[in-house]
């Protein structure tokens, strides 16, 4: 009777963290749509909707802390439920960063549009990919398929450089654009850490399939 509690209960884990996968990349959509598409409307909606992964965030909390305190899960199952308590505040962060970019959408669509974005959408489509697909490792428990979205980050760093650099030179050379640079800047940054955190996610994927920590590894 235990063991079925238990695993009805990691399945109900299971369910509710790839529901928060899936709203946060659904998130990080939208905001990047109103940002290329201007719609401020959208990225207001973006916004206000973030209170609903928070409590997504806070009712894995509270199920994960009742698994580990009443059912004492061991070996593989401790591992998972302990996967997903790191990942749920990961995801709930990426979350934080397409609220920020939808923010910085509405200031943008306040100036004048510059003839493109650059690199910017590319970027986007990396990191929600990498999103996607770090999720689903993460349902496979595929440690291979995270290493190999681990390495896709050196893609988003490579967009972001480029990015950079060449707002830079839309600041230096067109000082009425310089404010629409900036902010932009900063949706680049936003994505670059996605990045990042979708790093952690595959590493988690890792700890959880192999029991093996390789975070700041040189060989992971």
């Amino acid at each position: 009777m235990e063991n079925r509690l238990l695993d009805q209960q990691l399945d109900l884990l299971r369910d509710k963290i790839l529901l928060l996968g899936g709203t946060t990349e659904a998130a990080l959509h939208r905001a990047m749509q109103s940002l290329t598409e201007r719609d401020s409307e959208l990225a207001k909606k973006v916004m206000d909707e973030d209170r609903i992964i928070d409590q997504m965030e806070l009712e894995i909390d509270r199920l994960s802390v009742e698994i580990l305190a009443l059912q004492k899960p061991a070996a593989h199952d401790l591992r998972f439920v302990i996967s997903v308590a790191k990942i749920t505040p990961i995801l709930e962060r990426i979350a934080d960063h397409a609220g920020s970019i939808a923010e910085a959408a509405i200031k943008i669509n306040q100036e004048p549009q510059l003839k493109n974005y650059i690199d910017m959408p590319l970027m986007a489509e990396i990191a929600a990919e990498m999103l996607r697909t770090a999720l689903d490792a993460f349902t496979s428990e595929d440690a291979a398929v995270s290493r190999e979205v681990i390495l896709r980050d050196q893609k988003i760093d490579e967009c972001y450089h480029r990015v950079f650099d060449e707002l830079i030179r839309i600041m230096i050379n067109n000082p009425q654009a310089a404010t629409c640079a900036a902010h932009l800047m900063f949706v680049a940054k936003h994505l670059e850490r996605i990045g990042d955190y979708v790093k952690d996610i595959c590493e988690l994927n890792v700890y959880l399939r192999e029991a093996a920590f390789i975070k700041h590894s040189p060989n992971q």
